[in-house]
């Protein structure tokens, strides 16, 4: 594509090829050695070795002791209590006063 200048002429625009920093021998050079390193191969070809020690035991979900239909179950949902321990720190869980000791000071009042 070329462009038309101010004036107008195509001829204006013409470039000499022999000044461009470019080496043509070098660029046919690198071409011929990228098309000549060519590798095709059918399917996969993969190798690969496998070792076995020994077999690992076979996992029983359940046993003849377990009683799916009518047997009792292990454990329940968490309580309240056991949520509210779960979900509250231990800073947090004390008591705020010692009420040992407020009970000691209205015994030692009353007498």
């Amino acid at each position: 594509m070329v462009l038309l200048g101010a004036a107008g002429s195509a001829r204006a625009q013409q470039v000499d090829v022999s000044r461009l920093p470019i080496n043509i021998e070098r660029i046919r050079r690198e071409l011929t050695v990228a098309l000549s390193d060519h590798e095709q191969r059918e399917g996969l070809n993969l190798h690969y070795q496998i070792e076995v020690f020994g077999r690992a035991p076979a996992i029983k979900l359940f046993t003849a002791a377990d009683n799916l239909k009518n047997g009792p179950v292990p454990y329940g949902a968490p309580t309240h209590r056991e949520m509210v321990d779960q979900m509250t720190p231990q800073e947090f869980r004390a008591p705020i006063m010692d009420f040992s000791a407020l009970f000691k000071w209205l015994a030692d009042k009353t007498k």
